[in-house]
């Protein structure tokens, strides 16, 4: 069964920094492309980034410039960080795949302050 355990999550100051950790349970986790969404209250969950099996990143518009997405094939994690972070950063973080996904995990929340 695959999981996700989502962590590095907390309180930001806007115009800082947030680096956010994905540990995956999963044998096949080298042949999967990985994906960071997002869900901010009242809102539906989106992609913010997504990172190929072959390290290849692609970015959500309104990140694009100042996140990076990273993965570890060996300790099977995926990173995410995203500089000069603002209010609408705000939301619960989660991780999945993004061309078959699988039940989410709790996420970690992102709360930014003024």
């Amino acid at each position: 069964q695959v999981q996700f355990a989502e962590s590095g999550g907390g309180l930001v100051q806007a115009g800082g920094s947030l680096r956010l950790a994905c540990a995956v349970s999963d044998s096949q986790f080298t042949f999967y492309n990985m994906g960071w969404y997002r869900q901010a209250p009242g809102k539906k969950r989106e992609l913010v980034a997504q990172i190929t099996s072959d390290d290849i990143p692609v970015y959500g518009d309104f990140v694009r410039g100042r996140a990076t997405i990273s993965r570890d094939n060996d300790k099977k994690m995926v990173y995410l960080q995203i500089d000069r972070v603002n209010a609408e950063d705000a939301a619960v973080y989660y991780c999945n795949r993004p061309e078959s996904p699988v039940p989410w995990g709790p996420g970690t929340q992102v709360t930014v302050s003024s």
